[in-house]
Formats: C-alpha cells, structure tokens, sequence
C-alpha cells in the first residue's frame, strides 16, 4: 500500500451511503492518535457550558470516577464505530447509553451541542496536527455518521450538513460557554486524569494540555493563559509529528479505541452490556454524551 492509497478508497465511495465505512477509514487506519486526542478535547469543551458542567459535577462520576467514566465513554462510543447500528455490541452500546441517560435531564439543545463537538473539534483538530487535512468526502461521511447516531439516541433537530453542525457549535458556545465552579472541578479532574497518565511528566503534560486549550475555553475556566512561548512549542511538537506520520507507510490494520492504552479499567476485557452507569431511578445530573428519551435500537 501507498501512503494515500486509503483516502483514494474513501473518495470511490459515496459519503451519504458509505459514511460508516469512510468514518471507520479516518479513524482507525488515517488518525486513530488524533481522533482519540479530538474526542477528548470535544468531550472536554461540553464542560464550559455551565448547565453541562455543572450537572456532571453534582453526578461526581467525573470527578471520583474519572478514569472509569474516560473508559465507558470511550468505549461505548467505539462499539457503535466498530460494530456499526446494525451489530449486536452497536446496538448494545446506544441501548446502554440510552438507558443511562434517561436518568438525567438534559435538554435538546445541549445534546445538539455535543454531538456536534463529535463533527466539528476533530476535523479542527487534524486539520491543524493531522498528517493531511480531511478531504470534503470525510467531512460529509463524518456528519452523516453522527447525524445517524443522533437519531438513534432521540436528538431532534440535528444538523443536516457538515457546515450546519459547524455554525451550530460556534453560536452555542458564543451564547452559552461560562464559568462555573462545579464545571471547573470537573475540568480539573479531567485534565488531572491525562495527565496523571505519564507519570512523573504530569506536570509537563498537563502545561502542555492547556497550551491547546483556546482562550474561550481558558476563560470560562477561568484558568491563566499559556505563555505564548509555550503555546508556540507544544503545536509546532504536534505539527512535526505530523510531518513525521506522513514519512510513514499506511496503517493496514485498523485500530480501535478499545486498544488504546489510555483504557485502564478493564485489563482482563469488557462486555458492552456491562459499561458505564446504572442508576436506581432519575435524578439531577448530566453527561457528556446525548441523551434520549425515546426507545433504544432494537
């Protein structure tokens, strides 16, 4: 294989109907390392605004069970790419995120919200740190996957382009993004937790983490601002590694989330059934994913 023999497949394929097999493409064989560090900066942006941080602080799950909740984020959400809608562990995963997320309320427009950081942060992401920027194919098969998964999980509303889901989330985060004291002990936790990854280099992984925050984020964190010095060092550390994965030969086999070794929680294996959260009854509280009231995929 050449380097860009599978960006020459995604563009043979039509991104309306091959959209789970494009998406499986850009995030398993492309960008698996970026695609996985964009998931955790779109996940991580939902906490600015308040309404979402601070229901997710008052569930603690974020903040006393940080790693568990990284690990069944990550890996439901992998489920449903690898196994697709219509797989036995697909489906498990949307039921079990459906099932959780009854329990707390949270509005439409929030859930619209997150599902778009899922569109719009990775293309920004690989545009400015990938080996090559998304082609207009995976921005388009992108959007359809998770307008699809949005609708399985009851979203209404959602945006019908990749361009709508884009000026969808720069206008929500310009009217909503904020402080908030229990959103700022979540982001703490959260960013304590990658760091905490790399041992005795936390304090340098997580300097190194907030030189890629933007300042809206920054603000309403209300964290200081990173010399410019450092920001300059740490994105032009991300930009040579990428012109260092372009000198590489394409990756044949995909790789998954489950496989990352950022997964901790589960050395012996998992079963998707299994994953995540099992409230007794409703309650005040949020998560950072969509929620639905509406019946889970059978």
């Amino acid at each position: 294989m050449q380097r860009y023999d599978w960006l020459q497949e995604i563009r043979r394929l039509d991104p309306e109907r091959d959209f789970l097999r494009i998406y499986r493409i850009t995030a398993t064989h492309e960008f698996p390392w970026d695609i996985t560090r964009a998931l955790e900066l779109a996940i991580y942006r939902t906490y600015a605004v308040p309404r979402i941080g601070r229901l997710l602080a008052e569930t603690a799950e974020l903040t006393r069970r940080t790693q568990k909740r990284y690990d069944d984020t990550a890996l439901l959400l992998d489920a449903v790419l690898e196994h697709g809608f219509d797989g036995a562990d697909g489906r498990t995963a949307i039921r079990r995120m459906n099932q959780m997320h009854r329990s707390y309320d949270i509005g439409n427009d929030d859930m619209r919200y997150v599902l778009s950081t899922f569109v719009v942060v990775p293309q920004r992401w690989i545009d400015q740190y990938g080996w090559r920027r998304l082609s207009a194919h995976e921005k388009r098969a992108i959007a359809a996957y998770y307008r699809t998964l949005g609708r399985h999980m009851g979203i209404t509303e959602i945006p019908q382009t990749f361009e709508d889901f884009v000026r969808f989330l720069d206008a929500y985060e310009a009217a909503h993004f904020g402080w908030d004291e229990g959103a700022r002990k979540v982001s703490d936790a959260t960013l304590d937790l990658m760091a905490g990854w790399y041992g005795p280099l936390a304090p340098l992984v997580r300097g190194a983490s907030m030189a890629l925050l933007d300042d809206t984020l920054l603000d309403a964190f209300r964290y200081e601002r990173p010399h410019p010095t450092v920001r300059t060092a740490v994105r032009g550390a991300l930009r040579l590694r990428a012109k260092t994965v372009r000198l590489l030969p394409p990756r044949r086999r995909p790789h998954y989330a489950r496989q990352n070794p950022e997964i901790k929680g589960y050395p012996n294996g998992f079963r998707v059934a299994e994953l995540g959260t099992f409230p007794a009854a409703p309650r005040a509280g949020g998560c950072p994913l969509p929620h639905t009231d509406g019946p889970a995929p059978r």
